[in-house]
C-alpha cells in the first residue's frame, strides 16, 4: 500500500505510549496497534480526528503518501498523457 502511517514517530516526538493514546481517546490497544502496524484498510474521520486532537498534531503528521515501486506512472502523468492523445 502507498500510504504510509507514521503514528509510531508521532508517539515517539511526544513521548506518549499507544497504551496512554488508547485511554486518552477511547480506542482498544489492540485497534490501534492494527493502524500503528500499517495493517489498517481504513481510518475513519473521527478516529483521525482523536487521535490529532490528542496528539496535537495534523493528519499529515500522521500520515505519508510513498508510490509503490511498481507504479510506472502517476495520475498526473496519466492526465497529461490523455490530454497530449485529443490534442493529437
Amino acid at each position: 500500500m502507498a500510504i504510509v502511517v507514521k503514528l509510531d514517530d508521532v508517539l515517539y516526538a511526544r513521548r506518549i505510549t499507544l497504551t496512554e493514546l488508547s485511554a486518552r481517546i477511547g480506542i482498544t490497544l489492540a485497534n490501534l496497534s492494527i493502524l500503528k502496524t500499517g495493517k489498517a484498510k481504513a481510518i475513519r474521520f473521527s478516529t483521525l480526528d482523536a487521535i490529532c486532537r490528542a496528539l496535537g498534531c495534523q493528519p499529515g503528521d500522521l500520515l505519508h503518501y510513498e508510490p509503490s515501486p511498481n507504479e510506472a506512472e502517476t495520475p498526473a502523468e496519466d492526465h497529461e498523457a490523455a490530454t497530449e492523445e485529443r490534442a493529437a
